[in-house]
């Protein structure tokens, strides 16, 4: 590994600690129009998403839940980076996100439209960790699709 990729790889690694210590909207959102919840039975992650929509953008997005720091880091930079999306944007960029962390980046404009998301680069190297990762991913897709009454489950 060189020096500049193990900066690279720490810095990854404390934005992911600081979303884990300090999760950004967490907390359930009472006037969501839009909710789901989301289990990885392997290893117990918990995720509920709460949606606020306005017309076809999302006004806000909040979740709670219990889980690793990867699971809860990636419901953390997910709620920040959705805010004031159009659920076409909030799809493109579940698409991408799913892509990066399992290793299978088509879009070579991904860095630009990923942002802070790219600290999950390097789950792909975890394949256990993956579901961890996408949990909070599909339980808002499955919230926009209104499909929330089942649980989502990472199985």
């Amino acid at each position: 590994m060189t020096h500049a990729s193990s900066d690279v790889r720490a810095l990854y690694q404390e934005v992911i600690l600081d979303h884990t210590k300090r999760p950004r909207n967490f907390r359930r959102l009472e006037d969501a129009d839009r909710h789901a919840q989301g289990m990885n039975p392997l290893c117990g992650d918990r995720v509920e998403v709460f949606v606020k929509m306005n017309g076809d953008r999302i006004e806000e997005v909040t979740f709670t839940g219990a889980g690793c720091s990867i699971s809860t880091a990636s419901a953390s930079l997910m709620t920040q980076i959705l805010k004031g999306k159009t659920l076409e944007e909030a799809r493109d960029l579940f698409e991408k996100f799913h892509d990066l962390v399992t290793g299978k980046i088509k879009d070579p404009d991904f860095q630009k439209k990923l942002g802070k998301l790219l600290v999950f680069s390097g789950v792909c190297e975890y394949p256990v960790r993956v579901k961890c990762a996408t949990l909070p991913w599909h339980t808002l897709k499955a919230a926009l699709e209104k499909a929330g009454e089942e649980p989502v489950t990472t199985e």
